[in-house]
């Protein structure tokens, strides 16, 4: 239920909660929107009303420790103790520093019995995004490349370059639906004029980040239509214009971890990196990156092209196909 939520509720974790009252299911809910209601709230709600006498005979089971804090919405902890529900599960603790055992001591205090850690690394994996950004103080990363059977990601003539097919570019829109911005660099935004948002897929448009350091980019590109939220990383100036934010950062050797540490102030909880080669290779040699996802069409081959970049302390996890597209996922090691 908690994953009905991607692509909706960060820089808010997935939340899923359900009631069950002498083994029937008796409420049901998922955080669904940041801002609106959380899981347990939403849970509780479901149940009908002549069912409501049960809730105090009924068990909790929730993804994520339940908040005790006032935030955009009230405590659920508040809401639990309320209806006296008098046990509740709980898959893992939340790593945010207003929660992080706090819900679960003031359940406990209120006289409710709590377990925790029930499929906890599953619950940890769901939320990994949202882990990552508060004990790491910066977005989960995701490398993303397109390459030929021959790793190349460009050939060296000035026609664009098309490697996968129509399914693995509505996959790529799906990706996008689920993070909370994408990361080009100048050349990218150059060459391919790209929209950035995800048109064939639901969810969110993502936060459109592009560096450009020196301010080569025109005007005209449509990562300037203002259709989205979109920050320009760069070296000269730091102004708000409509809905374009140019955010100045240090030209060094440690750029990358410059645009993490102003992600991290923004409140980008992951990004997905689509960039060209030296960018995403930026990111490998930082050793900054979770994720990375290869799309190789395995029939096609260019002798002469700028290579893919070359991925180090990687463990390959699963792979899928699709017609020829061969689509890979490795984790860090």
């Amino acid at each position: 239920m908690a994953k009905l939520g991607r692509g909706y509720v960060a820089p808010n974790p997935l939340v899923g909660a359900v009631l069950v009252q002498d083994g029937t299911i008796i409420g049901e809910g998922y955080h669904q929107q940041f801002g609106k209601a959380h899981a347990e709230v939403n849970c509780i709600k479901s149940v009908e009303e002549n069912n409501n006498k049960l809730l105090s005979q009924s068990t909790l089971y929730v993804s994520l420790e339940p908040c005790a804090h006032f935030g955009k919405t009230p405590p659920c902890t508040d809401m639990i103790i309320q209806h006296k529900i008098p046990r509740v599960v709980i898959g893992c603790r939340d790593a945010f520093e207003e929660v992080n055992g706090k819900g679960i001591e003031k359940l406990k205090q209120a006289g409710i019995e709590v377990t925790v850690g029930i499929l906890e690394n599953e619950s940890k994996e769901l939320n990994k995004r949202f882990f990552i950004f508060h004990q790491k103080h910066r977005p989960y990363i995701i490398l993303k490349w397109a390459q030929t059977a021959d790793k190349k990601m460009a050939s060296f003539s000035k026609e664009r370059l098309l490697i996968t097919n129509e399914h693995s570019n509505r996959l790529v829109h799906q990706w996008r639906s689920e993070e909370s911005a994408i990361l080009i660099g100048t050349n990218t935004a150059l060459l391919d004029n790209p929209s950035l948002n995800n048109r064939l897929a639901k969810g969110d448009d993502p936060v459109r980040m592009i560096l450009d350091k020196h301010f080569r980019l025109p005007s005209t590109l449509k990562i300037f239509d203002n259709s989205q939220r979109t920050i320009i990383f760069n070296c000269i100036k730091q102004k708000e214009s409509n809905n374009t934010t140019f955010y100045r950062i240090e030209d060094d050797e440690n750029i990358i971890q410059k645009i993490m540490d102003a992600c991290y102030q923004l409140n980008i909880q992951s990004v997905l990196v689509e960039g060209g080669a030296k960018l995403l290779q930026s990111f490998i040699d930082a050793d900054i990156w979770d994720e990375v996802r290869t799309l190789t069409n395995e029939s096609l081959f260019v002798k002469e092209g700028l290579s893919a970049p070359k991925l180090v302390n990687a463990i390959q996890v699963s792979e899928e196909k699709y017609n020829n597209d061969l689509i890979q996922y490795f984790k860090h090691e």
